[in-house]
């Protein structure tokens, strides 16, 4: 089945992922809280997550998690091999590009792992969750797989990302920032999140329940329907 809208949710959510993991060089002190730059963006790309799984189902939701992942490593590995290439001597930037965009193994490592293991719970539960309250209540499974996948995203992240390099007092300030910003976003975007799932579903005219699908998240071949 050929749908209209998937490729512009598919970009958007990748743009998402890409953007923030570049403004996550940046530590924010907000008051009492300290967190990432990306904090304040990427709690939508869960957003677009919830709305994939909903509305299109758990098997294209996957497809495009391994697309974003596939393309933040694309990004991280292009901008080492730009940073590392030799400078032209009338370039004075090389310390700011190494210090904004030359990711770390160490940081490469973070992302995707957090990533990887945050979206896909986040899918998984999102989709199950459906299953059970027959339809019902999208701001409960909306909530609840956010919950899940954040505390691994986040939790995942920070402790490859920073443990060592940061006091453990500052580490778990991060985490706790981090995380409770993350589902405070996700709680404001609330009513957006309803719009859109209700207008995709129109607009698309499906609203998918993943009954006997395979959850591996490395299956990325659709099961056909009978």
């Amino acid at each position: 089945m050929k749908y209209r809208y998937l490729d512009i949710v598919t970009g958007l959510f990748v743009a998402v992922l890409l953007i923030s993991n570049v403004a996550s060089t940046k530590i924010i002190a907000l008051g009492p809280f300290s967190f990432d730059g990306g904090t304040l963006l990427f709690p939508l790309s869960y957003i677009f997550g919830d709305i994939l799984t909903e509305v299109y189902g758990y098997q294209r939701s996957r497809r495009v998690i391994w697309t974003g992942l596939i393309s933040n490593l694309l990004m991280a590995g292009f901008f080492s091999l730009i940073g590392w290439a030799p400078a032209d001597p009338e370039w004075t930037h090389q310390e700011a590009y190494q210090a904004i965009l030359l990711y770390t193994p160490r940081i490469i490592a973070a992302s995707t792992t957090a990533y990887f293991l945050g979206e896909f719970a986040n899918s998984y539960v999102l989709s199950r969750m459906k299953i059970s309250s027959g339809g019902r209540h999208l701001w409960r499974r909306a909530l609840g797989s956010t919950i899940v996948g954040q505390l691994l995203d986040t939790g995942v992240f920070t402790i490859i990302a920073f443990y060592g390099a940061f006091s453990n007092a500052l580490l778990f300030n991060i985490f706790i920032s981090n995380y409770l910003l993350k589902i405070g976003l996700e709680v404001v975007n609330m009513p957006l999140t309803y719009l859109t799932v209700n207008k995709l579903k129109i607009l698309e005219q499906v609203d998918t329940f993943d009954y006997g699908v395979d959850y591996n998240p490395f299956r990325l071949r659709e099961k056909e329907k009978e």
